[in-house]
C-alpha cells in the first residue's frame, strides 16, 4: 500500500466515510458520478487499483452500446469530503480517468485530452499553469414564475444592493475546506452576477478544480433557496459571463513568459504563445465558447471581446497582458466561457499557443485603443478580425483548423462535431416570440 492511499484510508476512518463517489465529466464537461458503498475503508485500495466497469454507452460522447464497457479508476490525489453536504459526513469524492477494459485510456475521456497535451509539453521540460476566472448568476423566479437576477447590484456594490455578500461568503468558506486558494469574490457588471477567482495552478488540478466550483456553488446556492447558471447569456441588454483564462509556462520553476530585458518584459515565447492563440481564435471559440448562447455574450457593447488582436493591459481586445511581472507574467486569453468544459478547452489553448511557440508566429503589434470604437473599414486597416458571431461559424472553423482538431483527439472531434451539427439545427429551426413579435403583420 502507497502512503498515499495509506493517508487516504486514515482520513475515511476518520471521517466514518460509508459512501464514496467516483466523478468523472462527459463531452459537454458535465459531471457525472457514482456512489459506491464501504463496508470498510481499506476496501479503496482494490478500487483505486482496479478500477470498476461501468457502462458508457449513455454518457454524452463516449462510446456506442456495442462497445459500452468501460472502466473508471479514481485518481487518488483529488480525494475530498464533500463540505457542501453536512447531512452526508459519511461520503467523500474522488475525481477518476476512464479506461478501456484491456487498461489502455479512453479517447474519449476530457481528463486523457488535457493530459495527453501536458505530457507532450513536460518532455520538454515545460509546465502549463492556468488561472480562469468563472463568472455566474445567482438567480431566482418572482411571483409570475419567470427568471430573474436575484439582486440589482453591479459591479464591486455593496449592501444593500449588493444581496450576494451572505452567498459569497458562504461560497468561499466552503471553498476553501475543499482546499481552494481563494483570490477575492465580488459582485460582478450585471444584476444578479458574481465573481470568485481562485489563484493559478497547474492545468489539470485547475480543471478539476473548475468542475468542482461549478458543482458545489450550484449545490450551496440551492440548499439557500436559489438557483445558480452559468449561461453565458442568461438576460437580454445586461453582461454575459465569461470565464477569462489567465495561461502561462513554467520551466525549472521559472515563468517562461517574463524577459527583464526587453521592453515589455515579455519573452519571445509570451509573444509568440499569444501569436498561437491569435492564429487559431476562430476554432479555439468552438471549443471555449461552445453552445449556441456563448455568441449572445460575444457582441460588442457588453465588455466581450470581439476582435482578433492583442493589448498591454487593453480589456477591448481579445488577448491581454496584465500588468504583474516576474512569476506573474502571464496571456489573458478572454473569450472562454463558463458553459465550457474546461479539459478540451484548456488543452486547445495550450496546443494553439504551443502551435506559435513553435513556428515562431509573430503576434503584431499591439492594439492600445478601444477596438470597440473601432468602424469595419478602420478594422480592416489595421488588419483586425472578428470572432464567429455564431456557433455555426466556430464549428466550420474548427474543421479546417488541424491544431485544435488534433487537441481533441478524432474520437472527441468527431463526437463534439456530430452534437455542435444537432444543436445548431436545433436552433435554427425554432420560432421565437422575438420574430412573432416583428413579423407576425407582415
Amino acid at each position: 500500500m502507497s502512503d498515499k492511499i495509506g493517508e487516504i484510508i486514515q482520513d475515511m476512518e476518520e471521517y466514518n466515510v460509508k459512501f464514496v463517489r467516483l466523478q468523472f465529466v462527459d463531452i459537454h464537461g458535465t459531471p457525472k458520478n457514482m456512489a459506491i458503498p464501504l463496508v470498510r475503508p481499506d476496501q479503496i485500495e482494490n478500487i483505486i487499483k482496479d478500477g470498476l466497469l461501468f457502462d458508457g454507452s449513455s454518457v454524452a460522447g463516449f462510446v456506442d452500446i456495442n462497445e459500452s464497457d468501460l472502466v473508471i479508476k479514481p485518481d487518488p490525489d483529488t480525494f475530498s469530503t464533500l463540505p457542501w453536504r453536512p447531512d452526508e459526513k459519511g461520503a467523500c469524492r474522488f475525481i477518476s480517468d476512464i479506461y478501456w477494459p484491456e487498461g489502455k485510456p479512453f479517447e474519449g475521456d476530457p481528463r486523457y485530452i488535457l493530459r495527453k497535451s501536458l505530457d507532450k509539453i513536460a518532455k520538454h521540460g515545460y509546465e502549463y499553469n492556468v488561472g480562469p476566472e468563472p463568472e455566474f448568476f445567482i438567480i431566482a423566479e418572482d411571483e409570475d414564475g419567470n427568471i430573474v437576477p436575484h439582486d440589482n447590484g453591479t459591479y464591486f456594490d455593496v449592501e444593500p444592493v449588493d444581496q450576494g455578500t451572505d452567498f459569497r461568503r458562504k461560497l468561499v468558506m466552503d471553498l476553501e475546506a475543499l482546499n481552494f486558494d481563494i483570490e477575492v469574490s465580488h459582485h460582478e457588471v450585471g444584476p444578479g452576477q458574481h465573481e470568485i477567482d481562485f489563484k493559478f495552478d497547474k492545468a489539470m488540478k485547475t480543471a478539476d478544480a473548475v468542475i468542482t466550483f461549478k458543482q458545489a456553488i450550484k449545490a450551496i446556492v440551492d440548499k439557500m433557496g436559489y438557483m445558480v447558471t452559468f449561461m453565458p447569456k442568461p438576460f437580454f441588454g445586461v453582461n454575459g459571463s465569461g470565464m477569462h483564462c489567465h495561461q502561462s509556462l513554467f520551466k525549472n520553476g521559472e515563468n517562461l513568459f517574463y524577459d527583464p530585458d526587453t521592453e515589455t518584459q515579455l519573452s519571445q515565447e509570451a509573444m509568440h504563445f499569444m501569436g498561437g492563440l491569435l492564429k487559431h481564435a476562430k476554432a479555439l471559440s468552438a471549443v471555449t465558447a461552445p453552445i449556441v448562447n456563448s455568441y449572445k455574450r460575444l457582441v460588442p457593447g457588453y465588455e466581450a471581446p470581439v476582435y482578433i488582436a492583442y493589448g498591454l493591459k487593453n480589456r477591448s481586445t481579445l488577448v491581454r497582458i496584465p500588468a504583474s511581472r516576474g512569476k506573474g507574467t502571464r496571456v489573458e486569453l478572454r473569450m472562454p466561457d463558463p458553459s465550457c468544459n474546461p479539459y478540451l478547452a484548456f488543452a486547445a489553448m495550450l496546443e494553439a499557443g504551443m502551435d506559435g511557440i513553435n513556428n515562431k508566429i509573430d503576434p503584431g503589434e499591439p492594439t492600445e485603443i478601444d477596438v470597440f470604437g473601432l468602424s469595419l473599414p478602420e478594422l480592416d486597416d489595421r488588419g483586425i478580425e472578428l470572432l464567429p458571431s455564431s456557433l455555426w461559424e466556430a464549428y466550420h472553423s474548427l474543421e479546417v483548423d488541424d491544431v485544435v482538431k488534433s487537441a481533441l483527439g478524432e474520437h472527441v472531434y468527431e463526437n463534439f462535431m456530430k452534437i455542435k451539427h444537432k444543436e445548431w439545427d436545433e436552433y435554427r429551426v425554432q420560432v421565437f416570440q422575438y420574430e412573432r413579435n416583428r413579423y407576425l403583420e407582415i
